[in-house]
């Protein structure tokens, strides 16, 4: 099928534009899915590989991006993945910053070497193997409370926040100082490629905030405006996925500037309620609950993805399809290409063709 990719529909959805062309969104689709998708497999190249093998990624992943109709490729440097003794993100264990003492010897000035030692191959070889008429959506993953979890460790962060909130406070300004630090490098020097920048921060669980909506505001959200506003001096819009029940925090995260939203669970408000309260206000990226893609059988998916993909395209201005979350390598893959084939379903309803 000939597709013609338009990264402008999607800088038209993340800002609340009715897009000439309904685009197709995700914030991850795991390399084993793509892998299975183009008959190969697919593995993040190691450090020590050459520029070769990182060009030959990103070539198979975009093209992996371009035949399922996106008009953008999802890539981010995820942070937490560079730093000094990481893994409490993952829960199980305490993270590496327990105390002032430890506060104070952890090598923050570090990070940012390690940081583009890490990621600098691989932008380097997405911006070389870019095709025609895509840019990418990303730029430096993870946002201001995983890092902090990460750092901290959940259960461990919330007794800090009580035992030491002096050091609770420096933290969350500490970890604003690494990121934009960050990403001021990274609009210098891969800003050209970006379509939309984005940042991954899961606030939330089914039924609330992990935080106190008032802890959010108060040591979160300001670090947020920082970085949106990096972002906005380049004249990009900035999306924000952010998983679980944030709508306690949702009007004071509006203020931090964000163009868009992307996560959504059926389970804590049906896609329709997010275009109802904020579509006028912002674009909204997802809508198909991951539960449908994993648990139903191919031609109901692809009915159900029809059927309220074209009603969330009636409903909301920014609109962009995909799932309300990612697609890991445990979504079925006919049920991942039933998708596609029913977000080119309603386009081809709209105008004849994808």
């Amino acid at each position: 099928m000939y597709f013609e990719p338009d990264y402008r529909h999607v800088v038209a959805a993340a800002t609340n534009r009715k897009p000439a062309r309904m685009p197709i969104y995700e914030h991850i689709v795991s390399p084993e899915i793509m892998g299975r998708v183009l008959g190969v497999e697919l593995h993040y190249p190691g450090l020590n590989d050459g520029e070769s093998a990182f060009r030959d990624f990103h070539a198979r992943a975009c093209q992996f991006w371009k035949e399922m109709t996106y008009d953008t490729v999802s890539f981010e440097g995820t942070i937490v993945e560079v730093l000094p003794d990481h893994g409490a993100i993952l829960g199980g264990r305490p993270g590496p910053i327990q105390s002032r003492a430890d506060f104070e010897r952890y090598p923050f000035d570090e990070i940012p070497d390690l940081y583009w030692r890490h990621w600098e191959p691989h932008f380097n070889a997405l911006a070389k193997e870019l095709p025609a008429g895509m840019k990418v959506v990303g730029g430096c993953g993870n946002g201001v409370f995983e890092i902090s979890e990460d750092l901290v460790g959940y259960e461990y962060l919330c007794l800090l926040m009580f035992d030491d909130p002096a050091l609770f406070a420096e933290l969350y300004v500490t970890i604003g100082n690494l990121m934009t630090k960050l990403w001021s490098r990274m609009i210098e020097r891969y800003g050209f490629m970006f379509a939309v920048c984005r940042m991954g921060d899961d606030l939330g669980y089914r039924t609330s905030t992990l935080l106190a909506p008032t802890t959010i505001v108060e040591h979160v959200l300001p670090q947020y405006a920082r970085i949106i506003s990096l972002v906005h001096g380049t004249g990009k819009p900035f999306l924000l996925h952010s998983c679980g029940n944030i709508f306690s925090v949702m009007d004071e995260i509006l203020k931090t500037g964000i163009n868009a939203k992307h996560s959504n669970e059926d389970q804590i408000a049906p896609f329709g309620r997010w275009i109802e309260i904020y579509g006028d206000r912002i674009g909204l990226f997802g809508g198909i609950d991951l539960n449908l893609l994993c648990t139903q059988d191919r031609k109901t998916v692809f009915e159900e993805v029809v059927r309220q993909g074209r009603e969330f395209r009636i409903q909301a201005k920014g609109y962009a399809l995909g799932s309300g979350n990612s697609i890991p390598e445990y979504v079925p893959v006919e049920n991942y290409l039933a998708l596609i084939e029913a977000a080119n379903e309603i386009r081809r309803r709209e105008y004849g063709s994808p």
